[in-house]
């Protein structure tokens, strides 16, 4: 299994806040991703998820918003019984429609300008436009499943897969 981030928008009544629960439903979803993707329930990030966070990160603002860890690690963590595991996250409608609303209205440019050269170190042997490429593809991709899924009205379900 590769490192990534799998979303995946369901209807918060279908959603058990139980770990194994949520390992079985997502490790099963990895199966049917593609249909999934296609039909605009699922998403992923593949392997520059934290990098992704910390680009997000150069919207803190003073008043102490927090919107911008939703899109990546923010929602409520539901943790394996021995913490041994990563945990799921849970956005709820709510907090999926924050996401939406900030990924429509930050600019990437004026996030990668801001926090690009952070992120940048570990992906030196590439040349810088095509690194922001890949995370501008990244955020269009981001910005338009948490569209659909605050649209919807769905809560979105984070696995984060190593």
């Amino acid at each position: 299994m590769s490192i990534k981030m799998q979303l995946r928008a369901m209807s918060e009544s279908e959603i058990r806040e139980e770990w194994t629960w949520l390992e079985e439903v997502l490790g099963d979803a990895l199966d049917r991703f593609r249909a999934e993707r296609r039909a605009g329930i699922a998403e992923a990030v593949p392997y520059h998820f934290h990098a992704l966070n910390e680009v997000y990160a150069a919207a803190r603002s003073p008043r102490g918003a927090h919107d911008w860890e939703l899109p990546v690690f923010g929602g409520t963590p539901v943790y394996h019984a021995a913490n041994s595991r990563p945990p799921f996250v849970i956005a709820r409608p709510t907090e999926v429609r924050e996401a939406a609303n900030f990924l429509a209205a930050v600019s990437f440019d004026d996030l990668w300008e801001a926090a690009g050269p952070k992120v940048l170190p570990p992906f030196s042997a590439f040349a810088e436009a095509e690194v922001k490429g890949w995370f501008l593809k990244h955020h269009t991709d981001l910005r338009a499943f948490y569209s659909r899924s605050a649209s919807a009205g769905t809560a979105v379900v984070k696995a984060f897969w190593y």
